[in-house]
């Protein structure tokens, strides 16, 4: 059992801690929680959490060697993900500034997929997800003995899940909160300054 059980719970802990770091993806599944579009939040949800299980899968089966000799894919996906961070925060900005777009509900008919599109494009546009679960991750879970690396693996990824649910349907709870325009300008004040930063300093390289 603790051939399993260890392994496990050790990936189960890594993950969380990696995960659980403030950054675009999370700000985007918060805000996706809290808006409770339907339809929305499970599709997003989702698409990070199953993004995460095959990026650790690839890591466990070595493909972080390869990405290390490849620094000049690493770089362009930098440049992209920068340019996409900076897009979406000035957005963020026009909505912290509109008080008639601060509601709760109200989807678009395009709403599931726009949403599920910007969860694909924050996930897989960002390098340090690649360096965390790919290369970070799959070094961790490869220097388990034999079959451990997969227990170790199976808890990252059930850590992944476990938080990316977490965050996506509880934030429900803070839905009281957001009913108020105010707060969702604050909200989306926050993600515009967060955005704008992390895509500021993914381009210089920081």
């Amino acid at each position: 059992m603790n051939e399993t059980l260890l392994p496990a719970l050790l990936g189960f802990g890594t993950g969380l801690a990696l995960i659980v770091a403030i950054g675009a993806q999370n700000a985007y599944v918060l805000r996706v929680g809290i808006d409770g579009r339907p339809g929305t939040v499970l599709p997003v949800v989702l698409v990070c959490a199953l993004s995460d299980a095959l990026l650790i899968t690839a890591g466990v089966l070595g493909v972080g060697a390869v990405l290390g000799a490849a620094p000049g894919l690493v770089t362009a996906v930098r440049f992209l993900g920068a340019g996409f961070l900076v897009a979406y925060g000035l957005i963020a900005v026009r909505r912290a500034l509109r008080p008639g777009a601060l509601v709760v509900g109200g989807a678009a008919r395009d709403g599931r997929r726009a949403a599920v599109a910007t969860a694909l494009v924050l996930t897989w546009l960002n390098p340090h997800v690649y360096l965390d679960t790919v290369v970070l991750l799959g070094s961790l879970a490869n220097q388990q003995a034999g079959d451990a690396r997969w227990w170790w693996a199976v808890g990252a990824v059930t850590g992944s899940f476990t938080w990316f649910f977490a965050l996506g349907f509880g934030a429900r709870l803070l839905r009281p909160l957001f009913a108020r325009p105010g707060a969702w300008r604050v909200l989306d004040a926050l993600i515009a300054a967060l955005m704008l930063t992390l895509g500021v300093r993914m381009a210089l390289g920081a």
